[in-house]
């Protein structure tokens, strides 16, 4: 079985048959095809109700990795022949060694279905024409978004990375309306746009909508502000997903800017504790790191799968929009939570206090230098184009940091222009010690 057309729009109880019979077909797939989970269960037979499901041990990226190095290319998570594998991606590697990923034709399909939900709540349709700016190259997000792109009916130009004079002509000449990239990006083409081409400015390319992935940033109220009003476009986040499971299925809608769980007949979510692994309830107010077990997949599914995000749940009735899937927002990673005294620090709550700051560009870098405890949290905030470096302003951010988070921070500034505006993923908590 596959995906439900309008399935984000039906209730659990609509969806409850599909959902039960999906998961016996995918657990006896599993439980018969994938040497990886018949190892890490012992024996034991996956539960025939979803809600047993924590009686299962977790699985997470460490334990992929480490089966990809011993059974290459795709460990023996690999529950289909070979044969039945006809495309092959790569993960960023971001968080760590890059792993291969295999999908057979009805997991591509799945995964298109589901990507094409996301981007249409968000806006996307017919009457777009956008361009895709993330690596096509082997990543998940380059032909798989692609594909998700094209399933709203939008003309899709598939640009990739690099070549920003090239993208910017491009805009211009064949009136592109919308972009696809990661948040980081629009500063990257404001650079050049300020070099390379002397008078035109962001809002003249024409772009009225921004669909954003790949990286936090988003949540940021400020952030967004700064986008609508340097480039007259609505910014969207329209992409948020886990390489390893799907490659995009949770969108804002134009009533709601939180995330909107999109893939419940495909895809079952757990929250947990952290820290224990014990279950939490999927209800407002909760926070967790998000567990995702595959309801349809043939090449590499996976069961109880840490994905290492840190989420809270906003909502779980039903959006003004239609859409029935809870609601989120995503607190961080928690491979780059840094613990001050005590307190959990995420990079985006940084970033919201660096991008109210007029005098800032609103990049930042988090450097840590030794392991834990930390006393202080380290920041290299970068100025904006023209402030000069001052005393008051390290104090003024200090202090900022200090009331908005609870924690002390030592500040350097450093002038415009000091990191470098990639294309890709940006990393911001970088451990030097390691």
């Amino acid at each position: 079985m596959s995906a439900i057309k309008g399935a984000e729009r039906l209730s659990m109880a609509d969806l409850a048959p599909h959902i039960a019979q999906t998961w016996e077909t995918q657990r006896a797939h599993v439980a018969a095809h994938s040497p990886f989970y018949q190892t890490l269960w012992d024996g034991h037979e996956p539960p025939r109700d979803l809600r047993d499901l924590p009686e299962l041990p977790l699985s997470d990226k460490t334990q992929l990795r480490l089966s990809q190095a011993a059974h290459p290319p795709f460990g023996d998570y690999l529950a289909a022949p070979r044969s039945l594998a006809n495309r092959l991606h790569r993960t960023s590697g971001t968080t760590g060694q890059a792993m291969n990923l295999a999908l057979s034709a009805r997991d591509a399909q799945v995964t298109q279905e589901v990507g094409g939900r996301c981007h249409a709540s968000a806006g996307l349709g017919p009457d777009h024409t956008v361009v895709h700016c993330l690596n096509y190259q082997m990543w998940m997000g380059g032909l798989t978004d692609h594909m998700t792109l094209e399933a709203t009916g939008a003309l899709v130009v598939p640009f990739g990375v690099g070549a920003t004079d090239l993208l910017i002509r491009t805009i211009r000449e064949v009136g592109i309306t919308a972009i696809s990239c990661t948040p980081s990006y629009p500063a990257v083409l404001e650079r050049v746009l300020a070099e390379r081409f002397p008078g035109l400015k962001p809002r003249d390319l024409g772009l009225k909508l921004g669909l954003f992935g790949g990286e936090p940033g988003l949540d940021d109220p400020a952030f967004r502000t700064r986008l609508r009003e340097t480039w007259g476009m609505e910014p969207r986040n329209a992409n948020y997903g886990v390489s390893d499971v799907f490659s995009n299925f949770a969108a804002e809608c134009a009533q709601d800017t939180r995330l909107h769980f999109m893939a419940a007949d495909v895809l079952h979510p757990e929250l947990i504790e952290p820290e224990s692994g014990t279950p939490l309830p999927l209800e407002p107010g909760a926070r967790g790191e998000l567990v995702l077990t595959h309801l349809a997949r043939d090449c590499q599914p996976l069961v109880r799968f840490r994905t290492g995000d840190i989420i809270e749940i906003d909502a779980t009735e039903p959006c003004a929009c239609g859409g029935t899937g809870f609601r989120f927002s995503v607190v961080g990673r928690s491979d780059d939570m840094v613990v001050v005294r005590g307190l959990n620090m995420f990079p985006s709550m940084v970033a919201a206090v660096l991008n109210e700051i007029a005098e800032l560009s609103g990049d930042y870098r988090i450097t840590l230098d030794a392991p834990p405890p930390h006393d202080t949290l380290p920041v290299q905030a970068e100025l904006a184009e023209g402030v000069p470096v001052s005393e008051a302003l390290r104090y003024k951010v200090e202090q900022a940091i200090k009331t908005r988070l609870g924690a002390s921070a030592t500040v350097t500034l450093c002038p415009a222009h000091s990191f470098p505006r990639t294309e890709g993923k940006t990393k911001r908590v970088i451990r030097s010690y390691r």
